[in-house]
């Protein structure tokens, strides 16, 4: 891919409830070699591929975004490391971390794939990496997926550390289907100095409109932990919306997101582009906003800076995946369009 799309600084995002936006989450491939339960399915859609972003489409639209403020890209998918050429991306991404336009660039990944890039990724720039694992359990994790090889991603986290990638787990949490597995999920993050990110499953995709028939409440979860831990509630703030606690038997954290038992709009700091060129201003609505018309329509970025600018207008409060005011929202937008 070609390298240059640079902007002149333009304003700060700033969203119509004076919260400023600084982190971009940009889907780069709605495809997965895995097929989650709780997000693609077996039978999974994925957009056409003549309407997916090329590689330099998405670097000239992140520079834009990097010229309205944004300091944190993460890269997510889908599986971002199953799109083709993702390593020169990510190299060119990385010219605005050496100017200093950039804090950071990170990825989520569920692993499979990290024990043949893990290497050069950390060479090509990328700051640090969160892996998905929901069980350590090689049968649990087969079902889980429709197939994964849990061992595999297990290789590819030792990929990553011996690279020295920072890594940190993440875990959605399933009534029935993994909540006992995360005491193991625990020990073993610990002892390697990974925090563990535990998350709420989502009324999204498969789920779209109604509660998740394997939805748990983490403080059902946190409260079974206690039968076994001791934990400590942390000021710690990540880039993200976890909550953290401090886990006395191991020393290390384990971070709470929970979208449905306690929100955390008010502080919310991010958009996310998926890999149409669509802006999803939040998971929780139905709507999004097309920046792939002002990027293809237009060799200058004045059109493309003014569409982020209009675009994060419609950022709302708060998502709307239930409130006590009205039922959820449909939102038959599955994960693997917008990642996490």
């Amino acid at each position: 891919m070609s390298v240059g799309h640079e902007v002149t600084a333009h304003g700060t995002l700033i969203d119509p409830h004076g919260r400023h936006i600084d982190r971009l989450r940009v889907s780069v491939t709605d495809r997965c070699n895995f097929r989650c339960s709780y997000c693609l399915g077996a039978h999974p859609k994925f957009a056409p591929r003549a309407e997916l972003l090329t590689l330099d489409e998405l670097d000239r639209l992140c520079s834009a975004f990097v010229a309205c403020g944004v300091r944190r890209i993460r890269l997510t998918g889908g599986e971002p490391l199953v799109r083709r050429n993702l390593l020169s991306f990510v190299r060119a991404l990385s010219r605005h971390l050496a100017s200093g336009a950039l804090d950071e660039i990170t990825m989520t990944t569920n692993g499979a794939l990290l024990g043949r890039y893990a290497a050069e990724l950390a060479d090509a720039g990328l700051s640090r990496i969160n892996v998905s694992v929901d069980t350590l359990d090689p049968k649990d994790f087969k079902s889980i997926t429709l197939g994964g090889d849990v061992d595999v991603v297990l290789a590819g986290i030792e990929a990553a550390r011996a690279a020295g990638l920072p890594v940190k787990l993440n875990t959605v949490v399933q009534a029935g289907v993994n909540e006992t597995a995360i005491p193991a999920l625990i020990e073993y993050a610990h002892a390697r100095a990974m925090d563990l990110t535990l998350i709420e499953v989502m009324p999204m995709g498969l789920f779209a409109g109604k509660r998740p028939p394997s939805f748990v409440s983490l403080k059902k979860i946190r409260a079974d932990l206690e039968q076994r831990f001791t934990l400590t509630d942390l000021l710690d703030r990540s880039s993200g919306p976890a909550r953290y606690v401090r886990v006395a038997e191991t020393g290390g954290r384990v971070g709470f997101i929970t979208p449905m038992s306690r929100g955390f709009c008010e502080t919310c700091n991010r958009v996310r582009i998926t890999s149409t060129g669509q802006l999803v201003p939040c998971l929780g609505h139905v709507e999004g906003l097309d920046l792939r018309a002002a990027l293809r329509g237009s060799e200058s970025e004045g059109p493309l800076i003014d569409a982020i600018h209009a675009a994060v207008a419609h950022k709302p409060v708060g998502h709307d995946f239930a409130t006590p005011r009205c039922a959820p929202v449909a939102v038959e937008r599955s994960m693997n369009v917008t990642g996490g």
